[in-house]
């Protein structure tokens, strides 16, 4: 029989375990959700309930006036949640901003998500997180989206009053632009011809030369071919 073996030891010591709940706790009320394993998550949802509920209650009585003493807050609920929540900061946030958002719902403050396998040890990850701060998932995700519907026709205004003189000025840019090339290419082209011309004028004055080279040996070599004809006949007589 299972007797006095309620919870999860999460094999650590008593005192470690305690300390862990603790820090849990304490990152649960400041960050409003965290993303643990689902052992360590289904053992903090009980405990963190019953220190909301423990807060709840006080920020009632303070509400209604019903403390001893004419006093405004209950200092005594506060010291006993201070003992498992380290940090004065998220005492304060659980009194001014949780408590008020919870209402008079006796209990269900907070939700279990699991997420699967966690990497590397393949351990249950699950992410744990208050109920009342889930705004995606409660169904105010439409809202958001009409804001930023309105956000986006308010700053289409002044985007297009910014934008046109842009345009106007990128537009002058380039017409200038296209107009420095085409003078460019203009002179590129009557560069080239005057270029082109040059060079035929030369190789018209080299064929010229050679031509002439060519006609003045070949008149030589007539000259000698006589020379030595007569040269024969001479020799002969």
């Amino acid at each position: 029989m299972r007797h006095n073996v309620k919870g999860r030891k999460l094999n650590r010591t008593s005192s470690h375990r305690r300390a862990l709940m603790r820090t849990l706790l304490t990152q649960l009320l400041e960050y409003k959700r965290i993303h643990t394993t689902e052992a360590k998550a289904k053992e903090l949802r009980p405990y963190a309930e019953k220190m909301i509920t423990k807060a709840r209650l006080a920020y009632q009585r303070e509400q209604q006036g019903l403390l001893d003493d004419g006093q405004k807050y209950d200092v005594h609920t506060r010291r006993l949640l201070g003992r498992d929540i380290r940090k004065k900061e998220v005492i304060e946030a659980l009194f001014d901003e949780i408590c008020p958002e919870i209402g008079d719902r006796p209990g269900g403050y907070t939700r279990i998500v699991k997420t699967g396998i966690r990497r590397g040890d393949s351990g249950r990850a699950a992410l744990i997180e208050l109920v009342d701060y889930n705004r995606e998932i409660v169904g105010n995700a439409p809202k958001k989206a009409k804001k930023k519907a309105k956000l986006a026709k308010n700053v289409s205004a002044p985007v297009a009053e910014v934008v046109e003189p842009i345009a106007e000025v990128v537009e002058e840019v380039t017409e200038t632009v296209v107009d420095t090339v085409e003078e460019t290419v203009e002179v590129v082209a009557e560069a080239a011809v005057e270029t082109t011309e040059a060079v035929v004028d030369t190789v018209e004055e080299v064929v010229e030369e050679a031509t002439s080279e060519e006609v003045s040996e070949e008149t030589n070599e007539d000259v000698k071919s006589e020379d030595t004809t007569d040269s024969e006949e001479a020799k002969k007589d």
